[in-house]
């Protein structure tokens, strides 16, 4: 019988593929109709904390969507991965420089200052229809999630996929956060 761990890997590589698969021109419009969709979907109060993510790989693009959330009100944070274990939140200011944070990503340097988000828009490899989240396999979000949780705020978590990441059932562990909302190209879909 397969682990869950080995499942979730098939179906991490699975859907990653079908992601990476998809044409470059294309994944530009739908990240643009996700920034489109999230602009009039997510609401907010002016003044929010919102966590972003600068695209790696072929990941949908969120700076449209960031830009849009930015114009009704919210502060903007990006994810900094200090070390294998955490992940903290630097602000994002406009017009300030970024700098390599490692795995590939930039973003706003030690001098920025650090924000614990009411919002986070959460990168996933998979989803399925139960909003039940595959990420990269490293559990960042996992555990950046359940420190903020641990510290007393219950950020509201967006997952941001394309359409072709859904998978049918992604296995159940008792450390995996369940997204209650998932926005892709085709909408904002909530769950619970």
């Amino acid at each position: 019988m397969t682990s869950p761990k080995d499942l979730k890997k098939q179906l991490r590589l699975e859907a990653l593929g079908r992601r990476d698969a998809l044409d470059p021109l294309w994944r530009i419009e739908a990240s643009l109709r996700l920034a489109e969709i999230g602009a009039d979907a997510i609401g907010f109060d002016p003044g929010t904390v919102v966590s972003g993510f600068l695209p790696i790989r072929s990941e949908a693009d969120t700076r449209p969507l960031m830009s849009a959330l930015r114009d009704k009100g919210a502060r903007l944070c990006l994810p900094i991965v200090l070390d294998r274990e955490t992940i903290i939140f630097r602000e994002l200011l406009r017009g300030a420089p970024l700098v390599d944070t490692g795995f590939g990503t930039s973003g706003p340097g030690p001098e920025a200052p650090v924000l614990d988000p009411g919002m986070m828009l959460v990168p996933l490899a998979a989803f399925d229809p139960r909003g039940h989240r595959l990420g990269y396999g490293a559990g960042h979000y996992d555990r950046a999630i359940a420190r903020l949780h641990a510290a007393g705020h219950k950020p509201r978590l967006i997952g941001i996929a394309f359409d072709c990441q859904e998978v049918a059932l992604v296995p159940d562990e008792a450390h995996d956060v369940v997204i209650p909302e998932i926005l892709t190209e085709s909408g904002l879909r909530r769950f619970g």
